[in-house]
């Protein structure tokens, strides 16, 4: 897999020595979401302890890291199980400097490739809505079916700073 990547990146399975990596990386992932919904509050005060968390899942059927022989990991990603034969990626996260380098690539396509080892029929990722180069990417490497959307009733007192503008079935929705 590290020959289809611009660096010499290796895609292995994640081990414990990886947790301060990988809870940054973690950590990475909600400050973006952060970013995105201009709300400093998400993820809670410890932006990296969510991977705590994602650790115990009882339906985690595994975690892979990329690691550059130099900067160590760089990237995570983690297949949940969803039902008897789908999963679900959760996370997907490189490294703000080492992106556009096909890393995220090739860490979807590991996971696709443990989904198919586990004979699932499926596998999906949930993207946040207002991340559209996320958005684009995971369409350009194959998730290209639309096959579910979440819905959010917002009943924060102060609320969210939504965007106006995105339609679905010829209805509108904030984002």
């Amino acid at each position: 897999m590290a020959a289809q990547l611009a660096e010499p990146v290796t895609i292995r399975p994640y081990r414990p020595l990886d947790h301060r990596a990988c809870r940054e990386l973690w950590a990475e992932l909600i400050r973006t979401k952060r970013e995105l919904y201009q709300d400093p509050t998400i993820g809670g005060p410890d932006p990296g302890a969510g991977f705590e968390e994602y650790l115990t899942r009882l339906d985690l059927a595994g975690i892979w890291v990329a690691e550059h022989r130099d900067d160590g990991v760089v990237g995570l990603v983690g297949l949940v199980l969803s039902g008897l034969r789908a999963g679900v990626v959760e996370p997907l996260v490189v490294a703000q400097d080492w992106r556009d380098r096909g890393i995220g690539r090739a860490l979807l396509q590991h996971a696709a490739t443990e989904a198919r080892r586990r004979e699932l029929t499926q596998v999906s990722i949930s993207p946040d809505s207002r991340n559209v180069e996320a958005i684009r990417c995971l369409h350009a490497a194959g998730y290209d079916v639309l096959s579910s959307i979440t819905l959010t009733m917002d009943l924060a007192p102060r609320g969210h700073s939504w965007q106006e503008g995105l339609e679905v079935h010829d209805v509108r929705f904030s984002y």
